[in-house]
């Protein structure tokens, strides 16, 4: 027997027994805590860049306000003056 062919057999008795849905289930239970610690931990850093995307965001808005307010300053002028 080849040992490629006994990994290969092997790789597939594993990957059908984690196709059984009460071992997803398990393994799902069996990750939670963790997960859970991991988006503790990552929460705060989370808020910042959504702080960081809303102040961009006004930011970019302030800056399209003031170039709509420059060019219908300058079209006014140029009205007037002609």
């Amino acid at each position: 027997m080849e040992p490629n062919s006994l990994k290969d057999t092997m790789i597939d008795y594993c990957l059908n027994i984690l196709k059984r849905e009460d071992i997803k289930n398990e393994f799902k239970h069996l990750m939670r805590p963790m997960l859970d610690v991991v988006l503790q931990e990552i929460y705060p850093y989370i808020f910042l860049s959504m702080i960081f995307v809303f102040i961009s965001f006004l930011l970019i808005l302030a800056i399209f306000i003031l170039l709509l307010r420059y060019k219908i300053n300058t079209s006014i002028i140029k009205k007037n003056i002609f």
